[in-house]
Protein backbone atom coordinates (compact mmCIF):
# COMPACT_ATOMS: atom_id res chain seq x y z
CA UNK A 1 0.00 0.00 0.00
CA UNK A 2 2.79 2.45 0.93
CA UNK A 3 4.67 1.64 -2.31
CA UNK A 4 1.52 2.28 -4.38
CA UNK A 5 1.03 5.67 -2.71
CA UNK A 6 4.63 6.59 -3.46
CA UNK A 7 4.25 5.65 -7.14
CA UNK A 8 0.97 7.56 -7.43
CA UNK A 9 2.53 10.63 -5.76
CA UNK A 10 5.53 10.63 -8.14
CA UNK A 11 3.21 10.17 -11.14
CA UNK A 12 1.08 13.09 -9.98
CA UNK A 13 4.13 15.34 -9.60
CA UNK A 14 5.25 14.46 -13.15
CA UNK A 15 1.74 15.12 -14.48
CA UNK A 16 1.60 18.53 -12.80
CA UNK A 17 5.03 19.46 -14.19
CA UNK A 18 4.09 18.35 -17.72
CA UNK A 19 0.85 20.33 -17.51
CA UNK A 20 2.81 23.40 -16.40
CA UNK A 21 5.35 23.07 -19.18
CA UNK A 22 2.91 22.30 -22.00
CA UNK A 23 -0.10 24.38 -21.07
CA UNK A 24 0.88 27.16 -18.67
CA UNK A 25 4.54 27.93 -19.56
CA UNK A 26 5.06 28.93 -23.21
CA UNK A 27 8.84 29.44 -23.02
CA UNK A 28 9.49 26.14 -24.77
CA UNK A 29 6.96 26.97 -27.43
CA UNK A 30 8.79 30.20 -28.04
CA UNK A 31 12.09 28.32 -28.34
CA UNK A 32 10.51 25.92 -30.82
CA UNK A 33 9.41 28.87 -32.90
CA UNK A 34 12.79 30.57 -32.72
CA UNK A 35 13.01 30.68 -36.47
CA UNK A 36 10.03 33.05 -36.40
CA UNK A 37 10.85 34.98 -33.23
CA UNK A 38 13.66 37.53 -32.94
CA UNK A 39 14.97 39.22 -29.81
CA UNK A 40 16.13 42.70 -30.76
CA UNK A 41 18.26 44.62 -28.31
CA UNK A 42 16.94 48.11 -27.74
CA UNK A 43 19.96 50.33 -27.23
CA UNK A 44 19.35 53.38 -25.07
CA UNK A 45 20.24 56.87 -26.13
CA UNK A 46 23.50 57.84 -24.50
CA UNK A 47 23.28 60.81 -22.16
CA UNK A 48 23.95 64.22 -23.68
CA UNK A 49 26.75 66.45 -22.39
CA UNK A 50 26.32 70.21 -21.90
CA UNK A 51 28.65 73.04 -20.99
CA UNK A 52 28.13 75.24 -17.91
CA UNK A 53 25.79 77.56 -19.84
CA UNK A 54 23.57 74.83 -21.29
CA UNK A 55 25.26 74.62 -24.69
CA UNK A 56 25.33 71.08 -26.11
CA UNK A 57 28.83 69.63 -26.37
CA UNK A 58 27.87 66.05 -27.31
CA UNK A 59 24.66 64.69 -28.84
CA UNK A 60 23.50 61.48 -30.56
CA UNK A 61 22.92 60.74 -34.23
CA UNK A 62 21.04 57.67 -35.51
CA UNK A 63 22.92 54.99 -37.45
CA UNK A 64 22.26 51.31 -38.14
CA UNK A 65 24.08 48.03 -37.61
CA UNK A 66 23.40 45.08 -39.91
CA UNK A 67 23.11 42.02 -37.67
CA UNK A 68 23.46 38.35 -38.57
CA UNK A 69 22.40 35.00 -37.11
CA UNK A 70 24.79 32.74 -39.08
CA UNK A 71 22.75 29.56 -38.64
CA UNK A 72 19.81 31.17 -40.45
CA UNK A 73 21.84 32.72 -43.28
CA UNK A 74 21.23 30.37 -46.22
CA UNK A 75 21.53 30.84 -50.02
CA UNK A 76 22.84 34.39 -49.65
CA UNK A 77 23.59 36.44 -52.77
CA UNK A 78 26.91 37.76 -51.44
CA UNK A 79 27.60 39.89 -54.50
CA UNK A 80 24.30 41.77 -54.08
CA UNK A 81 24.77 42.19 -50.34
CA UNK A 82 28.29 43.53 -50.85
CA UNK A 83 27.05 45.98 -53.48
CA UNK A 84 24.32 47.29 -51.17
CA UNK A 85 26.77 47.71 -48.28
CA UNK A 86 29.43 49.27 -50.51
CA UNK A 87 32.03 46.66 -49.55
CA UNK A 88 33.77 43.88 -51.49
CA UNK A 89 32.25 40.43 -51.95
CA UNK A 90 35.33 38.89 -50.31
CA UNK A 91 34.84 41.25 -47.40
CA UNK A 92 31.22 40.15 -47.03
CA UNK A 93 32.14 36.46 -47.01
CA UNK A 94 34.92 37.10 -44.51
CA UNK A 95 32.47 38.84 -42.16
CA UNK A 96 30.15 35.82 -42.41
CA UNK A 97 32.98 33.41 -41.57
CA UNK A 98 33.97 35.50 -38.57
CA UNK A 99 30.40 35.64 -37.26
CA UNK A 100 29.93 31.89 -37.80
CA UNK A 101 33.18 31.14 -35.96
CA UNK A 102 31.91 33.21 -33.05
CA UNK A 103 28.55 31.37 -32.92
CA UNK A 104 26.07 29.87 -35.38
CA UNK A 105 23.13 30.94 -33.23
CA UNK A 106 24.18 34.12 -31.46
CA UNK A 107 23.42 37.53 -32.93
CA UNK A 108 26.50 39.49 -33.96
CA UNK A 109 27.32 42.60 -35.97
CA UNK A 110 27.90 41.96 -39.67
CA UNK A 111 28.44 45.59 -40.71
CA UNK A 112 28.34 48.39 -38.17
CA UNK A 113 27.28 51.99 -38.42
CA UNK A 114 25.78 52.04 -41.91
CA UNK A 115 24.34 55.35 -43.07
CA UNK A 116 20.68 56.20 -43.53
CA UNK A 117 21.16 56.13 -47.29
CA UNK A 118 22.67 52.62 -47.29
CA UNK A 119 20.00 51.49 -44.85
CA UNK A 120 17.28 52.77 -47.17
CA UNK A 121 18.63 50.73 -50.11
CA UNK A 122 19.20 47.64 -47.98
CA UNK A 123 15.70 47.65 -46.53
CA UNK A 124 14.21 47.03 -49.98
CA UNK A 125 16.18 43.81 -50.43
CA UNK A 126 16.39 42.56 -46.84
CA UNK A 127 13.87 39.75 -47.53
CA UNK A 128 16.50 38.16 -49.79
CA UNK A 129 18.93 37.77 -46.90
CA UNK A 130 17.55 35.34 -44.30
CA UNK A 131 19.33 35.56 -40.97
CA UNK A 132 20.02 39.27 -41.41
CA UNK A 133 18.26 42.18 -39.76
CA UNK A 134 18.92 45.83 -39.00
CA UNK A 135 19.55 47.15 -35.49
CA UNK A 136 19.26 50.89 -34.85
CA UNK A 137 22.08 52.54 -32.89
CA UNK A 138 23.38 56.02 -32.14
CA UNK A 139 26.75 57.67 -32.64
CA UNK A 140 28.19 60.60 -30.76
CA UNK A 141 28.46 63.94 -32.55
CA UNK A 142 30.22 67.13 -31.51
CA UNK A 143 28.71 70.39 -32.79
CA UNK A 144 31.93 72.22 -31.88
CA UNK A 145 35.21 70.40 -32.58
CA UNK A 146 36.58 71.16 -29.11
CA UNK A 147 37.56 69.57 -25.78
CA UNK A 148 38.54 66.21 -27.27
CA UNK A 149 40.76 65.33 -24.29
CA UNK A 150 38.00 66.19 -21.83
CA UNK A 151 34.98 64.66 -23.55
CA UNK A 152 36.76 61.52 -24.72
CA UNK A 153 35.27 59.08 -27.22
CA UNK A 154 33.16 55.94 -27.50
CA UNK A 155 34.23 52.72 -29.19
CA UNK A 156 33.33 49.06 -29.48
CA UNK A 157 33.97 46.96 -26.38
CA UNK A 158 37.04 44.78 -26.31
CA UNK A 159 37.12 41.14 -25.24
CA UNK A 160 38.81 42.22 -22.01
CA UNK A 161 36.01 44.70 -21.26
CA UNK A 162 33.37 42.06 -21.98
CA UNK A 163 35.10 39.59 -19.69
CA UNK A 164 35.28 42.11 -16.85
CA UNK A 165 31.66 43.31 -17.03
CA UNK A 166 28.69 41.03 -17.88
CA UNK A 167 26.59 44.03 -18.95
CA UNK A 168 28.47 44.26 -22.24
CA UNK A 169 28.12 41.94 -25.20
CA UNK A 170 29.97 41.71 -28.48
CA UNK A 171 29.20 44.79 -30.59
CA UNK A 172 28.30 47.05 -27.65
CA UNK A 173 29.90 50.47 -27.26
CA UNK A 174 31.69 51.85 -24.23
CA UNK A 175 33.39 55.08 -23.21
CA UNK A 176 37.09 54.79 -24.01
CA UNK A 177 38.49 58.06 -22.69
CA UNK A 178 37.61 61.31 -20.93
CA UNK A 179 34.21 61.96 -19.41
CA UNK A 180 32.75 59.24 -21.63
CA UNK A 181 34.85 56.71 -19.73
CA UNK A 182 34.72 58.22 -16.25
CA UNK A 183 30.91 58.57 -16.30
CA UNK A 184 30.23 55.46 -18.39
CA UNK A 185 27.66 53.98 -16.01
CA UNK A 186 25.66 57.21 -15.89
CA UNK A 187 25.88 57.92 -19.63
CA UNK A 188 25.19 54.47 -21.07
CA UNK A 189 21.68 53.93 -19.67
CA UNK A 190 20.18 50.41 -19.70
CA UNK A 191 19.47 48.18 -22.68
CA UNK A 192 16.01 46.83 -23.39
CA UNK A 193 14.72 43.94 -25.53
CA UNK A 194 11.95 43.86 -28.10
CA UNK A 195 10.63 40.45 -29.20
CA UNK A 196 9.32 40.56 -32.78
CA UNK A 197 7.79 38.07 -35.18
CA UNK A 198 9.49 37.50 -38.53
CA UNK A 199 7.93 35.85 -41.61
CA UNK A 200 9.62 33.47 -44.05
CA UNK A 201 10.78 36.44 -46.13
CA UNK A 202 12.74 37.85 -43.19
CA UNK A 203 10.24 40.66 -42.71
CA UNK A 204 9.27 41.83 -39.25
CA UNK A 205 5.55 41.38 -38.64
CA UNK A 206 5.20 43.16 -35.32
CA UNK A 207 5.62 42.53 -31.61
CA UNK A 208 5.33 39.05 -30.23
CA UNK A 209 2.43 38.56 -27.80
CA UNK A 210 1.67 42.30 -27.91
CA UNK A 211 4.99 43.11 -26.29
CA UNK A 212 4.46 40.85 -23.29
CA UNK A 213 8.15 39.92 -23.20
CA UNK A 214 9.54 43.36 -24.16
CA UNK A 215 11.60 45.47 -21.81
CA UNK A 216 12.10 49.17 -22.43
CA UNK A 217 15.50 50.78 -22.84
CA UNK A 218 16.33 53.48 -20.32
CA UNK A 219 18.23 56.46 -21.70
CA UNK A 220 21.49 57.52 -20.14
CA UNK A 221 21.69 60.47 -17.78
CA UNK A 222 22.75 63.87 -19.02
CA UNK A 223 25.99 65.44 -17.84
CA UNK A 224 26.18 69.15 -17.06
CA UNK A 225 29.86 69.96 -17.32
CA UNK A 226 31.76 72.86 -15.80
CA UNK A 227 33.39 73.83 -19.09
CA UNK A 228 32.74 77.18 -20.72
CA UNK A 229 32.47 76.21 -24.40
CA UNK A 230 33.38 79.68 -25.68
CA UNK A 231 36.44 79.91 -23.42
CA UNK A 232 37.50 76.36 -24.35
CA UNK A 233 37.16 77.14 -28.05
CA UNK A 234 39.14 80.38 -27.71
CA UNK A 235 41.88 78.68 -25.68
CA UNK A 236 42.27 76.00 -28.35
CA UNK A 237 42.44 78.70 -31.01
CA UNK A 238 45.25 80.48 -29.15
CA UNK A 239 47.14 77.17 -28.75
CA UNK A 240 47.03 76.23 -32.42
CA UNK A 241 50.56 75.50 -33.64
CA UNK A 242 51.87 75.22 -30.08
CA UNK A 243 52.64 72.37 -27.70
CA UNK A 244 51.56 72.59 -24.09
CA UNK A 245 48.42 73.12 -22.08
CA UNK A 246 45.98 75.57 -20.55
CA UNK A 247 43.93 74.87 -17.43
CA UNK A 248 41.45 77.43 -16.08
CA UNK A 249 39.57 76.93 -12.81
CA UNK A 250 36.91 78.84 -10.90
CA UNK A 251 38.70 79.12 -7.52
CA UNK A 252 35.59 79.35 -5.35
CA UNK A 253 34.18 76.04 -6.60
CA UNK A 254 37.01 74.05 -8.18
CA UNK A 255 35.05 73.92 -11.43
CA UNK A 256 37.29 73.59 -14.48
CA UNK A 257 36.40 76.29 -17.01
CA UNK A 258 38.76 75.15 -19.74
CA UNK A 259 41.24 72.32 -20.13
CA UNK A 260 43.38 72.25 -23.25
CA UNK A 261 46.14 69.92 -24.30
CA UNK A 262 47.90 71.07 -27.45
CA UNK A 263 48.06 69.90 -30.09
CA UNK A 264 44.52 68.66 -29.96
CA UNK A 265 42.17 67.12 -32.56
CA UNK A 266 38.55 67.21 -33.71
CA UNK A 267 36.63 64.66 -31.58
CA UNK A 268 34.45 63.89 -34.62
CA UNK A 269 37.48 62.12 -36.09
CA UNK A 270 37.00 59.27 -33.62
CA UNK A 271 33.36 58.58 -34.43
CA UNK A 272 31.87 55.80 -36.54
CA UNK A 273 33.54 53.74 -39.25
CA UNK A 274 36.35 56.25 -39.69
CA UNK A 275 37.45 55.87 -36.07
CA UNK A 276 40.05 53.12 -36.55
CA UNK A 277 41.85 54.79 -39.45
CA UNK A 278 41.88 58.21 -37.80
CA UNK A 279 43.01 56.80 -34.48
CA UNK A 280 45.98 55.17 -36.20
CA UNK A 281 46.88 58.49 -37.86
CA UNK A 282 46.64 60.39 -34.59
CA UNK A 283 48.65 57.74 -32.79
CA UNK A 284 51.40 58.00 -35.39
CA UNK A 285 51.51 61.82 -35.41
CA UNK A 286 54.91 62.99 -34.13
CA UNK A 287 53.23 65.87 -32.27
CA UNK A 288 51.35 63.33 -30.09
CA UNK A 289 47.86 64.89 -30.20
CA UNK A 290 46.35 61.97 -28.27
CA UNK A 291 48.62 62.63 -25.27
CA UNK A 292 46.87 64.70 -22.60
CA UNK A 293 49.63 67.05 -21.50
CA UNK A 294 47.41 68.83 -18.98
CA UNK A 295 47.07 65.69 -16.85
CA UNK A 296 49.90 63.39 -17.82
CA UNK A 297 52.99 65.49 -18.64
CA UNK A 298 54.96 66.72 -15.68
CA UNK A 299 57.56 69.42 -15.99
CA UNK A 300 59.92 71.40 -13.78
CA UNK A 301 57.65 74.30 -12.77
CA UNK A 302 60.39 76.93 -12.84
CA UNK A 303 59.86 80.19 -10.99
CA UNK A 304 56.16 79.70 -10.24
CA UNK A 305 57.49 77.34 -7.55
CA UNK A 306 58.87 80.37 -5.71
CA UNK A 307 55.35 81.07 -4.45
CA UNK A 308 55.11 78.03 -2.15
CA UNK A 309 58.81 78.45 -1.26
CA UNK A 310 58.09 81.94 0.09
CA UNK A 311 55.02 80.71 1.97
CA UNK A 312 56.90 77.82 3.59
CA UNK A 313 59.76 80.13 4.54
CA UNK A 314 57.38 82.43 6.39
CA UNK A 315 55.42 79.55 7.94
CA UNK A 316 58.65 78.07 9.31
CA UNK A 317 59.73 81.51 10.59
CA UNK A 318 63.05 81.37 8.73
CA UNK A 319 62.06 84.61 6.95
CA UNK A 320 59.47 87.32 7.54
CA UNK A 321 57.41 89.21 4.96
CA UNK A 322 60.05 91.95 5.22
CA UNK A 323 63.17 89.80 4.77
CA UNK A 324 65.46 91.06 2.04
CA UNK A 325 68.39 89.46 0.25
CA UNK A 326 70.85 90.85 -2.25
CA UNK A 327 70.87 89.43 -5.78
CA UNK A 328 74.16 87.50 -5.47
CA UNK A 329 74.52 85.96 -8.91
CA UNK A 330 77.53 83.94 -7.74
CA UNK A 331 75.03 81.76 -5.83
CA UNK A 332 72.73 81.11 -8.78
CA UNK A 333 72.22 82.91 -12.08
CA UNK A 334 69.69 85.73 -12.37
CA UNK A 335 68.64 88.62 -14.60
CA UNK A 336 69.53 92.19 -13.76
CA UNK A 337 67.26 93.97 -11.27
CA UNK A 338 67.51 95.81 -7.94
CA UNK A 339 67.92 93.86 -4.72
CA UNK A 340 64.70 92.42 -3.31
CA UNK A 341 63.97 94.08 0.03
CA UNK A 342 60.95 91.94 0.97
CA UNK A 343 58.98 88.85 -0.06
CA UNK A 344 56.76 90.87 -2.41
CA UNK A 345 59.85 92.22 -4.18
CA UNK A 346 61.33 88.75 -4.53
CA UNK A 347 58.13 87.47 -6.15
CA UNK A 348 57.65 90.55 -8.35
CA UNK A 349 61.18 90.46 -9.78
CA UNK A 350 61.50 86.65 -9.52
CA UNK A 351 64.96 86.90 -8.00
CA UNK A 352 66.74 83.52 -8.09
CA UNK A 353 69.34 84.30 -5.37
CA UNK A 354 66.54 85.50 -3.08
CA UNK A 355 64.82 82.11 -3.19
CA UNK A 356 68.13 80.27 -3.01
CA UNK A 357 68.61 81.96 0.37
CA UNK A 358 65.03 81.21 1.44
CA UNK A 359 65.34 77.54 0.55
CA UNK A 360 68.73 77.25 2.29
CA UNK A 361 67.16 78.56 5.49
CA UNK A 362 64.30 76.08 5.17
CA UNK A 363 66.66 73.13 4.69
CA UNK A 364 69.65 74.10 6.89
CA UNK A 365 67.95 74.69 10.24
CA UNK A 366 70.84 73.92 12.56
CA UNK A 367 68.92 71.08 14.19
CA UNK A 368 71.87 68.74 13.86
CA UNK A 369 75.62 69.51 13.66
CA UNK A 370 76.00 67.07 10.80
CA UNK A 371 75.06 68.97 7.62
CA UNK A 372 73.81 65.81 5.92
CA UNK A 373 71.47 64.97 8.78
CA UNK A 374 70.42 68.61 9.08
CA UNK A 375 69.55 68.72 5.36
CA UNK A 376 67.54 65.52 5.70
CA UNK A 377 65.49 66.93 8.59
CA UNK A 378 64.85 70.17 6.72
CA UNK A 379 63.85 68.43 3.49
CA UNK A 380 61.45 66.09 5.29
CA UNK A 381 59.65 69.07 6.83
CA UNK A 382 59.67 70.91 3.49
CA UNK A 383 58.24 67.82 1.76
CA UNK A 384 55.34 67.62 4.24
CA UNK A 385 54.42 71.27 3.71
CA UNK A 386 54.74 71.05 -0.09
CA UNK A 387 52.39 68.10 -0.29
CA UNK A 388 49.68 70.14 1.43
CA UNK A 389 49.50 72.14 -1.84
CA UNK A 390 48.34 69.02 -3.70
CA UNK A 391 51.79 68.33 -5.16
CA UNK A 392 52.99 64.73 -5.57
CA UNK A 393 49.31 63.81 -5.20
CA UNK A 394 46.82 62.65 -7.75
CA UNK A 395 44.26 65.43 -7.71
CA UNK A 396 40.82 63.82 -7.76
CA UNK A 397 39.60 65.33 -11.03
CA UNK A 398 36.86 63.28 -12.70
CA UNK A 399 39.07 61.95 -15.49
CA UNK A 400 41.22 58.84 -15.66
CA UNK A 401 44.98 58.66 -16.28
CA UNK A 402 45.99 61.61 -14.12
CA UNK A 403 49.61 61.75 -12.98
CA UNK A 404 50.67 62.79 -9.48
CA UNK A 405 53.89 64.58 -10.39
CA UNK A 406 56.98 64.43 -8.19
CA UNK A 407 58.23 66.20 -5.09
CA UNK A 408 61.60 64.62 -4.23
CA UNK A 409 61.98 63.71 -0.58
CA UNK A 410 64.81 62.32 1.54
CA UNK A 411 64.09 58.74 0.48
CA UNK A 412 64.30 59.82 -3.15
CA UNK A 413 67.80 61.26 -2.74
CA UNK A 414 68.89 58.31 -0.62
CA UNK A 415 68.22 56.02 -3.58
CA UNK A 416 70.51 58.10 -5.80
CA UNK A 417 73.28 59.23 -3.45
CA UNK A 418 73.02 57.00 -0.40
CA UNK A 419 71.88 57.87 3.10
CA UNK A 420 73.68 60.90 4.53
CA UNK A 421 75.54 61.41 1.24
CA UNK A 422 73.67 64.52 0.10
CA UNK A 423 73.02 67.99 1.51
CA UNK A 424 71.61 71.38 0.56
CA UNK A 425 74.43 71.89 -1.95
CA UNK A 426 73.15 68.81 -3.81
CA UNK A 427 69.54 69.94 -4.07
CA UNK A 428 69.65 73.75 -4.18
CA UNK A 429 68.14 73.81 -7.71
CA UNK A 430 64.80 72.93 -6.05
CA UNK A 431 64.78 76.49 -4.70
CA UNK A 432 63.81 77.88 -8.12
CA UNK A 433 61.60 75.03 -9.30
CA UNK A 434 64.24 73.11 -11.22
CA UNK A 435 66.01 69.83 -10.63
CA UNK A 436 63.93 66.76 -9.87
CA UNK A 437 60.59 68.52 -9.25
CA UNK A 438 57.76 67.64 -11.63
CA UNK A 439 54.27 69.18 -11.70
CA UNK A 440 51.47 68.55 -14.14
CA UNK A 441 49.72 71.65 -15.55
CA UNK A 442 46.56 70.82 -13.57
CA UNK A 443 48.59 71.15 -10.36
CA UNK A 444 49.96 74.48 -11.60
CA UNK A 445 46.42 75.78 -12.11
CA UNK A 446 45.47 74.40 -8.71
CA UNK A 447 48.36 76.38 -7.20
CA UNK A 448 46.87 79.49 -8.83
CA UNK A 449 43.54 78.61 -7.17
CA UNK A 450 45.25 78.25 -3.80
CA UNK A 451 46.77 81.70 -4.19
CA UNK A 452 43.42 83.14 -5.27
CA UNK A 453 41.70 81.59 -2.24
CA UNK A 454 44.55 82.59 0.09
CA UNK A 455 45.27 79.12 1.34
CA UNK A 456 42.89 76.40 0.16
CA UNK A 457 41.62 74.63 -2.92
CA UNK A 458 38.56 72.64 -3.87
CA UNK A 459 39.29 69.49 -5.85
CA UNK A 460 39.17 70.42 -9.55
CA UNK A 461 36.27 68.76 -11.36
CA UNK A 462 34.60 68.81 -14.79
CA UNK A 463 30.99 67.81 -14.08
CA UNK A 464 28.78 69.87 -11.79
CA UNK A 465 25.58 67.84 -12.16
CA UNK A 466 24.28 64.48 -13.40
CA UNK A 467 20.75 63.68 -14.59
CA UNK A 468 17.47 65.27 -13.61
CA UNK A 469 18.54 65.72 -10.01
CA UNK A 470 21.25 68.13 -11.19
CA UNK A 471 23.51 66.72 -8.46
CA UNK A 472 26.89 65.05 -8.60
CA UNK A 473 27.34 63.36 -5.23
CA UNK A 474 30.69 61.86 -6.26
CA UNK A 475 32.43 65.24 -6.36
CA UNK A 476 34.51 66.40 -3.40
CA UNK A 477 33.51 70.01 -2.70
CA UNK A 478 35.33 70.31 0.64
CA UNK A 479 37.98 72.97 1.18
CA UNK A 480 41.47 71.48 1.30
CA UNK A 481 43.63 73.84 3.33
CA UNK A 482 47.36 74.05 2.98
CA UNK A 483 49.60 73.93 6.03
CA UNK A 484 50.28 77.67 5.66
CA UNK A 485 48.64 80.33 7.83
CA UNK A 486 46.28 82.65 5.96
CA UNK A 487 48.24 85.79 6.86
CA UNK A 488 51.31 84.74 4.89
CA UNK A 489 49.47 84.75 1.57
CA UNK A 490 49.00 88.50 1.50
CA UNK A 491 52.65 89.49 0.86
CA UNK A 492 53.00 86.80 -1.82
CA UNK A 493 49.81 87.97 -3.55
CA UNK A 494 51.16 91.53 -3.42
CA UNK A 495 54.23 90.27 -5.22
CA UNK A 496 52.03 88.60 -7.86
CA UNK A 497 50.17 91.90 -8.28
CA UNK A 498 53.46 93.74 -8.68
CA UNK A 499 54.74 91.22 -11.23
CA UNK A 500 51.89 92.26 -13.55
CA UNK A 501 51.20 95.90 -12.71
CA UNK A 502 54.38 97.49 -11.33
CA UNK A 503 57.67 98.52 -12.99
CA UNK A 504 60.24 95.73 -12.84
CA UNK A 505 57.57 93.01 -12.78
CA UNK A 506 58.27 89.92 -14.87
CA UNK A 507 54.67 89.49 -16.06
CA UNK A 508 53.91 92.94 -17.48
CA UNK A 509 52.56 91.42 -20.71
CA UNK A 510 49.71 89.96 -18.65
CA UNK A 511 48.40 93.41 -17.69
CA UNK A 512 44.80 94.30 -18.52
CA UNK A 513 43.81 97.91 -17.92
CA UNK A 514 40.29 97.13 -16.76
CA UNK A 515 41.11 94.05 -14.62
CA UNK A 516 43.48 93.58 -11.68
CA UNK A 517 45.51 90.47 -12.53
CA UNK A 518 47.90 88.72 -10.14
CA UNK A 519 50.44 86.45 -11.75
CA UNK A 520 53.79 84.72 -11.71
CA UNK A 521 56.00 83.80 -14.65
CA UNK A 522 58.32 80.86 -14.89
CA UNK A 523 60.90 79.46 -17.26
CA UNK A 524 61.18 75.68 -17.14
CA UNK A 525 64.63 74.53 -18.19
CA UNK A 526 64.63 72.00 -21.01
CA UNK A 527 67.84 70.01 -21.51
CA UNK A 528 66.66 68.86 -24.95
CA UNK A 529 66.03 72.25 -26.56
CA UNK A 530 64.55 75.69 -26.02
CA UNK A 531 63.15 76.29 -22.52
CA UNK A 532 59.47 76.01 -21.71
CA UNK A 533 57.37 79.05 -20.76
CA UNK A 534 55.08 79.04 -17.72
CA UNK A 535 52.56 81.46 -16.24
CA UNK A 536 50.03 81.09 -13.45
CA UNK A 537 47.67 83.76 -12.23
CA UNK A 538 44.19 84.76 -11.13
CA UNK A 539 41.79 87.66 -11.48
CA UNK A 540 40.39 89.86 -10.15
CA UNK A 541 42.72 90.26 -7.18
CA UNK A 542 39.77 90.44 -4.78
CA UNK A 543 36.95 87.89 -5.09
CA UNK A 544 38.73 86.02 -7.95
CA UNK A 545 36.60 84.41 -10.66
CA UNK A 546 39.29 82.60 -12.64
CA UNK A 547 42.65 80.98 -11.88
CA UNK A 548 44.77 79.81 -14.76
CA UNK A 549 47.97 78.06 -15.79
CA UNK A 550 49.55 78.30 -19.24
CA UNK A 551 52.44 76.02 -20.16
CA UNK A 552 54.07 76.46 -23.58
CA UNK A 553 56.77 74.02 -24.58
CA UNK A 554 59.90 75.39 -26.27
CA UNK A 555 58.69 78.97 -25.98
CA UNK A 556 61.38 80.59 -23.85
CA UNK A 557 60.76 83.08 -21.04
CA UNK A 558 57.37 82.82 -19.33
CA UNK A 559 56.59 86.51 -19.64
CA UNK A 560 56.93 86.56 -23.42
CA UNK A 561 54.13 84.25 -24.56
CA UNK A 562 52.59 82.40 -21.61
CA UNK A 563 51.66 85.58 -19.71
CA UNK A 564 49.84 87.33 -22.60
CA UNK A 565 48.06 84.09 -23.53
CA UNK A 566 46.68 83.88 -19.99
CA UNK A 567 45.67 87.55 -19.98
CA UNK A 568 43.67 87.18 -23.20
CA UNK A 569 41.80 84.23 -21.72
CA UNK A 570 41.15 86.08 -18.46
CA UNK A 571 39.74 89.07 -20.34
CA UNK A 572 37.65 86.84 -22.61
CA UNK A 573 36.12 85.03 -19.64
CA UNK A 574 35.47 88.03 -17.42
CA UNK A 575 34.21 90.45 -20.09
CA UNK A 576 33.02 88.13 -22.86
CA UNK A 577 35.44 89.59 -25.43
CA UNK A 578 38.94 90.86 -26.07
CA UNK A 579 39.00 94.64 -26.27
CA UNK A 580 39.85 96.28 -29.57
CA UNK A 581 42.89 97.93 -27.99
CA UNK A 582 44.42 94.49 -27.38
CA UNK A 583 43.75 92.87 -30.76
CA UNK A 584 47.40 93.41 -31.67
CA UNK A 585 48.40 91.20 -28.75
CA UNK A 586 45.85 88.58 -29.74
CA UNK A 587 47.27 88.55 -33.26
CA UNK A 588 50.82 88.15 -31.93
CA UNK A 589 49.86 85.19 -29.75
CA UNK A 590 48.00 83.48 -32.59
CA UNK A 591 50.88 84.00 -35.01
CA UNK A 592 53.48 82.55 -32.64
CA UNK A 593 53.92 78.83 -33.34
CA UNK A 594 56.48 76.14 -32.58
CA UNK A 595 55.36 73.76 -35.34
CA UNK A 596 53.21 73.91 -38.46
CA UNK A 597 49.79 72.41 -37.70
CA UNK A 598 48.18 70.12 -40.26
CA UNK A 599 44.63 68.88 -40.49
CA UNK A 600 43.90 65.19 -40.96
Amino acid sequence: MVIAVIFLTVAFIYWVRLFQLQILDNRYKIDAESNAIRNKVQYPGRGLIYDRNGEILVYNEAVYDLMIIPGQAKDIDWALLAELLEITEDGARERYKKARAYSRYAHSVFEKQISKEVYGKLQEYLYRFPGFYVQSRTLRRYPKPIAAHVLGDVGEVSEKEIASNPYYKMGDYIGKNGLEKYYEEQLRGHKGVKVVMVDVLNREKGSYKDGMFDTAAVSGQELYSTLDADLQEYAEELMRGKRGSIVAIEPATGEVLALVSAPTYDPNLLVGRIRSNNYAKLLGDEQKPLFNRALMAFYPPGSIFKLPQALIGMQEKVISPYSGFSCEKNLVGCHSHPDALCVADGVKMSCNPYFYQVFRRIIMRGKDPNRFVDSRLGLERWDTLMRSFGFATRLGIDLTDVKSGLIPNAAYYDRYYGRNQWAFSTIYSLSIGQGEIGLIPLQMANLASIMANRGYYITPHLVRAVGESRLNPGIDTARHYTAIDRRYFDPVVEGMYGAVHLPGGTARRAKIDSIVVCGKTGTSQNPHGKDHAVFIGFAPKDNPKIAISVFLENSGFGGTWAAPTASLLIEKYLTGKVSASRRWLEDQVKEFTVYTPENL
